[in-house]
């Protein structure tokens, strides 16, 4: 270790990795929409009471039903009686650095990073090279499904064996390597030597921390679940080969030095959230991925427009162009323009990501796809609506970053049950949301040669409009929203729900009485009805279902949250950046939080304390705390079995707000989940959730 420290000439740190913010079209924002809104329902003097009816006056389809559909379509019956939808008395915030559950639940922890699953399944150890990580866990997960083990529908089966699917988002190189020990390094820190490289191993070792795991897991007597060595389990990296499908394949945009057809490409990078298709595979996102790639001066709108680092002398996030090695899987993430051709190069790298992708978790051999016509942005993750015969397949999904948009799809060809597959997703149109003040909305059509996509305005081709989906959707009038994250669609009547997170840019001419935030801390939750009830359908009516935000104890106005009936948020569900979002088969919407790192527990962010999860009642809108994690982490991912006895929900990057000076000094702010700092860093990891009587979980 003393002789890595002397040859350090610098520490390369770009911190959490978010995208800059780089939308600067002069399209409405949606606050402003919002204000418009209000103000047209005459919600003055901060008074919120008329979204007690729904700001469409009657009410979104927002009410439950009186029967529950399930996925396919079929009656599931009568509903259990709204009282007993939240079952659980609310728990209080923490500070503390455990998981703390409602009075009834029991939890476990789970498939940590560095738990091996396959190959020679290496022990964990921050002493583990490149290769042991390639069969271990990755870190910091994210997404995550429940797939049972029949293999046959993605929510229905086996609710004791099954395999759990799981992104991991980034990494935090200061716990994974023993030479970055004692180093003054933040959570994206890395060490770049003497002579100008990165340790090759170490570089590897991170690389293969991040993309998924597909693991086969089984539940025991006692609740307690455990890893199955199985022939099913498999890590997919960013190093796996991979290749693109739909518009972008073949075409000029896309052709490397790997790939001079611009048919493929290796690995995945930044998985957020993900997605589940009605034909049983699985969908991963590639959400903050340009901060990986430099160029060397040379900026493409294709790289300027998501943030990509053109400097001479910049770097990627963690430098991993510049392993020792030199070899040409590390060299690809230097952009810069080298050949005379694109085929001699990687200046066409970056658009290689940016996409969501599919790999079927029951086929161990099966090369994942990337999903060219759902576009290329900073996905946070994509949620399909029901599918029906004969109806086209719709899914949407946000672009994580400020100012960005919600899209959906729509497939061209309608869904079969028995012939269903992830071609669907390569043919279909594109739409960017635009919200409107009156409470109506229209999806606009993001297709080459129409509203203004033509040459006049610099777009060649379809596969032009999808590689650069930022700049068309500013063309054609989306409105940019507050960082749009998860999405979730409601089983019981098909609205669509949308957390967006946050937006601290947010100009002091928002300020007014119905939204009084000057900067949107604590983000809020929309959601929408589409027209006829059909998904497809290019029109739609929103309202506010959340404002989150404190009780008013900042003594801020602006960040005073308000539930969907306009009255002031009690104790028990103070929340500050909803960010991950699921709605169960009797329609509970959980709703997790992500606190960022350098606002926890500090300012007026300390009223919330760590970051937790919530359930509320989408009828009433009732909301109550179940869950609060340790220190510095988010909570992300949530799913239950179909039997909804079991929950799993992720702990994603704990002891993340450890500055340079404390990780110097041999100390972090989290210990979990081994409190061993010693031998073991903090850890990412899953938490199996069950209640004690056997229950629904949340009833």
């Amino acid at each position: 270790m003393s002789s890595e420290k002397n040859t350090v000439i610098s520490i390369v740190d770009h911190g959490a990795g978010d995208e800059p913010q780089v939308n600067l079209s002069p399209n409405p924002t949606f606050d402003s929409v919002m204000r418009a809104r209000l103000s047209r329902r005459d919600l003055l003097k901060g008074s919120m009471g008329a979204a007690a009816l729904g700001f469409l006056g009657i009410g979104l389809a927002g009410c439950r039903s009186s029967s529950s559909s399930n996925r396919d379509g079929g009656d599931t019956g009568t509903p259990a009686p709204e009282a007993a939808l939240l079952g659980f008395s609310a728990i209080a915030t923490s500070v503390a650095d455990t998981i703390v559950v409602p009075e009834g639940y029991s939890y476990q922890v789970f498939i940590p990073w560095g738990t091996p699953i396959t190959g020679s399944y290496p022990s964990f150890s921050v002493n583990n090279s490149g290769a042991d990580q390639a069969e271990q866990i990755g870190m910091h997960h994210d997404g995550m499904h429940f797939f049972p083990i029949e293999g046959q529908d993605p929510f229905e089966g086996s609710s004791t064996d099954g395999l759990l699917v799981l992104n991991h988002e980034y990494v935090e190189p200061r716990f994974m390597h023993a030479s970055h020990a004692g180093q003054a390094l933040g959570s994206g820190g890395v060490i770049v030597a003497g002579d100008g490289t990165r340790n090759t191993d170490e570089v590897l070792k991170e690389m293969n921390a991040h993309g998924i795991s597909i693991v086969r897991v089984r539940k025991g007597m006692d609740n307690r679940w455990s890893v199955q060595p199985d022939m099913l389990n498999r890590r997919i990296t960013a190093l796996t080969p991979m290749e693109l499908h739909g518009p972008v394949r073949g075409s000029s945009f896309v052709r490397t030095l790997y790939s001079p057809t611009g048919t493929l490409t290796r690995g995945t990078l930044n998985n957020c959230a993900h997605g589940v298709t009605p034909w049983n595979t699985y969908m991963f996102s590639e959400e903050n991925w340009a901060g990986y790639f430099r160029n060397g001066g040379d900026n493409p709108r294709e790289h300027a427009r998501y943030g990509v680092n053109a400097s001479p002398t910049g770097r990627g996030r963690y430098a991993w162009e510049l392993a020792a090695s030199g070899e040409d899987q590390y060299v690809r993430f230097d952009a810069s323009i080298k050949t005379a051709d694109a085929t001699g190069d990687y200046r066409n790298e970056p658009n290689c990501f940016g996409w969501m992708c599919e790999v079927d978790p029951f086929d161990p051999d099966s090369v994942p796809k990337k999903r060219t016509a759902l576009g290329r942005f900073a996905h946070e993750g994509v949620v399909f609506a029901p599918a029906a015969e004969g109806r086209p397949v719709v899914c949407y999904s946000g672009d994580d970053s400020t100012f960005q948009y919600i899209y959906k799809f729509v497939s061209a060809d309608s869904y079969n049950a028995a012939t269903a597959s992830g071609s669907l997703l390569d043919n279909g149109i594109l739409y960017v949301a635009r919200f409107n003040s009156d409470g109506t909305g229209e999806w606009l059509p993001l297709v080459y040669g129409q509203n203004g996509l033509t040459p006049d305005n610099g777009f060649t081709s379809q596969a032009d409009v999808l590689v650069n989906t930022r700049l068309a959707a500013d063309r054609v009038g989306g409105t940019p929203m507050d960082r749009p994250e998860w999405g979730a669609v409601d089983p019981a009547n098909g609205d669509v729900y949308f957390t967006l997170t946050n937006n601290s840019a947010r100009n002091t001419a928002s300020e007014n009485d119905p939204n009084p935030r000057v900067t949107n801390r604590h983000g809020h939750i929309i959601r929408w009805a589409e027209a006829g009830g059909d998904h497809s359908a290019t029109s739609f009516e929103w309202d506010m279902f959340l404002l989150a935000g404190d009780g008013g104890e900042s003594g801020q106005v602006n960040l005073t949250g308000r539930d969907l009936n306009g009255q002031v948020l009690g104790q028990e569900a103070y929340m500050s950046s909803p960010d991950g979002l699921w709605i169960d088969r009797d329609s509970r919407i959980w709703i997790q939080t992500d606190i960022g790192e350098s606002s926890q527990n500090t300012g007026v962010f300390e009223i919330f304390g760590n970051n937790q999860m919530f359930a509320a009642n989408p009828q009433t809108g009732e909301i109550r705390r179940f869950l609060v994690g340790p220190v510095g982490q988010e909570i992300t991912g949530v799913i239950t079995t179909p039997d909804q006895r079991t929950m799993f929900i992720n702990v994603q990057h704990p002891g993340a707000t450890t500055s340079p000076a404390q990780w110097a000094a041999g100390e972090a702010t989290s210990s979990w989940p081994d409190n061993d700092l010693f031998n073991y860093p903090p850890r990412s990891a899953t938490v199996v959730i069950w209640k004690n009587d056997g229950g629904v979980i949340g009833s």
